[in-house]
């Protein structure tokens, strides 16, 4: 008789989920502030000052509004099986392959 083992999915909690978050905000955030900063000063001819100042108040939004938007994000694909166990669905599947194999050769042996 075989046993049933209770599958237990492991999901990132949602304090991970928002240092996650956090996380790769400085990290866009950055990279907003740089191209930003790069296109306002070649294509204005504004002074320095002003150029921080719209560059500031973009990244500002970008960080506040893709925050939310990843945190959501982030927690949607934790709640989505797909993909989760593909190492263990990809083993299973050679397996079958081989047993299926392996008896189709016993049978045309014993045949």
């Amino acid at each position: 008789m075989p046993s049933t083992k209770i599958k237990t999915l492991e999901k990132d909690s949602p304090s991970r989920s928002v240092l996650k978050a956090i996380s790769w905000r400085f990290i866009a955030s950055g990279a907003t502030f740089i191209i930003s900063f790069t296109i306002f000063t070649q294509a204005t001819q504004s002074a320095f000052k002003d150029v921080i100042g719209a560059v500031s108040l973009i990244t500002s939004v970008d960080i506040v509004a893709k925050l939310i938007l990843y945190y959501l994000h982030e927690r949607l694909w934790t709640n989505i099986l797909w993909g989760k166990y593909w190492r263990r669905q990809a083993a299973r599947k050679r397996y079958r392959k081989i047993q299926k194999f392996v008896r189709k050769k016993n049978n045309v042996i014993s045949a």
